[in-house]
């Protein structure tokens, strides 16, 4: 089975994570902050990744642990459920809209981090309860490719909502995710002239 479960315990936050690449998109999400747990439940839902998700953190302080955590863990289970990479297709991109707002991701699940991010919604804080800063996301992927040794472009092309651009850079890598990880090669064969990812 391509799946993985993590846990981490820091003086700044407790999560634990599980993750199945070949599930059907069931999704459980709780970290104390209602619109990151809004965007959690957009990746596994629309990767079609079975994800589970439990984190408590340091609110009170700032939401930056609990969103980077997560991301350090959900990245370490990808790695995890990924396994030898043997047969995947490694690639893909795509671009998602959400209203007025488009972003492109193009992603390789080469074994080498890098991020780049080029996204700048308005800025303004999403209003939930506790407020949500729009930059921890960036936070957030730079921690999962880091963990999981992903190539991740992320780039919007328009839009002029928050909430819209945040969505809908999250589908989009849900959606490289679940195209880039598909197991499509019958041989099996690591897909690199190294023989290793």
């Amino acid at each position: 089975m391509r799946a993985s479960t993590r846990a981490r315990t820091t003086k700044e936050t407790s999560i634990e994570i599980s993750l199945d690449l070949d599930g059907s998109g069931s999704v459980g999400v709780s970290t104390g902050l209602p619109f990151f747990d809004h965007m959690l439940s957009q990746i596994g839902k629309h990767s079609g990744f079975d994800l589970r998700v439990h984190a408590t953190g340091d609110l009170e302080i700032d939401a930056h642990h609990t969103v980077e955590d997560t991301g350090i863990l959900f990245g370490a289970a990808l790695r995890d459920a990924l396994g030898d990479k043997s047969g995947i297709r490694r690639f893909a991109s795509i671009r998602v809209p959400l209203d007025e707002a488009a972003v492109e991701c193009i992603l390789d699940l080469s074994g080498r981090p890098y991020l780049v991010y080029d996204i700048e919604p308005p800025g303004e804080k999403i209003l939930s309860d506790p407020p949500f800063d729009p930059q921890l996301m960036e936070e957030f992927w730079r921690a999962m490719a880091t963990a999981a040794g992903v190539t991740l472009h992320l780039t919007m092309i328009r839009g002029k909502n928050t909430h819209h651009v945040i969505e809908a850079s999250c589908k989009a890598v849900a959606r490289a995710l679940r195209d880039a990880s598909r197991v499509d090669d019958p041989s099996g064969a690591i897909p690199s002239t190294k023989g290793t990812l």
